[in-house]
């Protein structure tokens, strides 16, 4: 028994999700620099050894989320509403569902990411996860609502810009690209990472959700 898990075994089952949540967030992050990264990188071996790491950390994620949902069913007292922790775990869950799957569509597909639309999505994902990271770490205490309040904010602001990003892309590659392979390729997986700002934007309202019942 590692001393993470000893630690839990004696702090408040209360707190236990504020751990748990903050935790999974911050490996969100973690997959979407490495979805930055591995748009940036035009090898496709070096691109798959990337993916694999996502992957992992995916599978990390799904284990956090399994155990958020154990923890709501052994506890009786929670931070805050039980409807809400299952709906912020699986909106958490569901933004990295889609980065996996972005990274995954752009080694299956052989799309070379040397791409505008794909890069500047990939900045958005990775821009939207790190203000998820800021709101879901506020939650702990509340304390700074300000600060969760305008990380909430800069998300809803992202995902629109990543609706504007899809557009324009997809309007490029109609105007640019003569494969029509090539088109359904780069097609799908602008929208696949568009709805991975829409799940920021999910957990995002969660969140906001939280703040009102709670501040």
């Amino acid at each position: 028994m590692g001393l993470n898990t000893i630690g839990r075994f004696f702090m408040p089952k209360n707190r236990i999700f504020y751990d748990l949540f903050e935790e999974v967030a911050d490996r969100v992050l973690e997959m979407s620099k490495l979805l930055v990264t591995l748009v940036n990188e035009t090898d496709f071996d070096k691109r798959s050894a990337h993916i694999a790491h996502i992957e992992d950390l995916e599978h990390k994620n799904d284990d956090g989320t399994h155990q958020i949902f154990t923890e709501l069913g052994r506890n009786f007292i929670t931070p805050f509403d039980r409807e809400d922790i299952h709906s912020l775990a699986s909106a958490i869950d569901d933004i990295a569902d889609y980065i996996f799957a972005s990274s995954k569509k752009i080694n299956f597909y052989k799309v070379n990411p040397n791409d505008t639309g794909i890069r500047k999505l990939a900045d958005l994902i990775a821009h939207g996860a790190a203000e998820i990271k800021v709101a879901v770490h506020g939650l702990r205490d509340m304390k700074d609502l300000r600060k969760m309040t305008e990380a909430l904010v800069k998300v809803n602001s992202i995902e629109n810009q990543a609706d504007d990003v899809f557009d324009m892309s997809i309007d490029m590659l109609f105007q640019t690209e003569n494969d029509a392979k090539e088109v359904i390729k780069k097609r799908e997986i602008y929208q696949v990472m568009e709805i991975a700002t829409d799940k920021c934007e999910d957990a995002a309202n969660v969140i906001e959700s939280i703040i009102i019942k709670y501040s």
